[in-house]
């Protein structure tokens, strides 16, 4: 996968992740499935889960954006942003959406998350 290089979307959502611990910034819209496997396999809230995502983010890990094909996503979306990395190493991949207009104003920026599984 082509990792997020556009200078104003990479800066989108890296600030939107480094908000983490305030209401707002990382939103989830998961299934139930993906809430279950979150807390059965990673053991941890949600709200942990959005702070792993920045610490993944800051330490010099890797944003994928890939071109939405899904046809009930792409009219609303160009992009999905992926992220595969392991919690108390079990691997996990969490699947954003970043939720920002042009041109880039800090803290306005935000991600949902709309997928979270097994690598």
């Amino acid at each position: 996968m082509p990792p997020l290089t556009d200078p104003e979307r990479l800066q989108a959502y890296e600030n939107a992740l480094s908000n983490w611990s305030f209401t707002g910034y990382i939103k989830f819209d998961l299934t139930e499935q993906s809430r279950r496997w979150v807390r059965r396999e990673l053991g941890i809230k949600l709200t942990k889960l959005g702070q792993l995502m920045h610490e993944y983010i800051k330490t010099g890990g890797e944003i994928d954006e890939v071109r939405e094909t899904r046809a009930e996503w792409s009219g609303e979306h160009e992009y999905h942003y992926d992220l595969r990395f392991s919690v108390d190493g079990v691997p996990a991949y969490v699947e954003t959406r970043l939720n920002f207009r042009p041109p880039f104003r800090p803290d306005e920026p935000w991600i949902l998350v709309v997928n979270v599984h097994a690598l």
